[in-house]
């Protein structure tokens, strides 16, 4: 407990919003597992590109994680992608 109200109050948005913050990553690593899986096996590129930025920008957005990070994890899902495509061509 805080030594004023405003702290107790303070105490308490933080709990709230840590609570929240963390059903959104959550949220995002049970997405990317999904999107890590579907590049892993070959199905639908568009798709999973597509599914996997939307869920990074909805965590991004929610604050969930800085919007330079989910930038960064875009380039390696696009390049994760792009060398899954590569591989099974040359196979």
């Amino acid at each position: 407990m805080g030594h004023s109200l405003s702290a107790d109050k303070r105490e308490r948005q933080n709990l709230k919003r840590a609570h929240k913050n963390r059903g959104n990553r959550n949220e995002l690593r049970r997405q990317m597992k999904k999107v890590e899986a579907d590049v892993k096996t070959g199905t639908d590129p568009k798709a999973t590109l597509s599914a996997g930025f939307k869920a990074l920008d909805r965590a991004a957005r929610k604050n969930a994680i800085p919007k330079k990070r989910a930038s960064r994890l875009k380039a390696r899902l696009a390049l994760a992608l792009n060398r899954a495509k590569a591989g099974a061509a040359k196979k």
